[in-house]
C-alpha cells in the first residue's frame, strides 16, 4: 500500500462548513485507511490515506460530507507521497 495526501481548498461559505463539520468528522472516524487529517487554516485541510491507488482514495473521498453536501470543497487534489524522513516516518507505511 502507498500513502496519498489529499488537499482541500474550501469555499468562502464558513457557516455551511461549520454546520456540516460534525457529520464530516463522524465520517472521518469510520475510515480505516485514514492515517491523519486536519485543517490547514480557515481555507483548507489535509487528509493522509493509505491506499492502493489515487483512484481508490478519490472514491473514498467522494463520500465525504464536505464533498457530497456541496458548497464546501472548492478544489481537491490527491497525490502519492513517499515518506522518507522525520520523527514520524516509521508511523507511515512504506511501499
Amino acid at each position: 500500500m502507498a500513502v496519498f495526501v489529499v488537499t482541500y481548498s474550501y469555499t468562502a461559505d464558513a457557516e455551511h462548513r461549520s454546520a456540516v463539520r460534525p457529520t464530516h468528522r463522524g465520517w472521518l472516524g469510520t475510515l480505516p485507511n485514514l492515517l491523519v487529517s486536519g485543517p490547514t487554516d480557515d481555507d483548507g485541510a489535509v487528509l493522509v490515506f493509505e491506499g492502493a491507488s489515487a483512484a481508490e482514495v478519490d472514491a473514498v473521498v467522494d463520500q465525504d460530507p464536505f464533498v457530497t453536501d456541496g458548497g464546501i470543497v472548492a478544489e481537491r487534489r490527491t497525490v502519492e507521497w513517499t515518506v522518507v524522513g522525520g520523527s514520524l516516518k516509521d508511523a507511515f507505511p512504506t511501499s
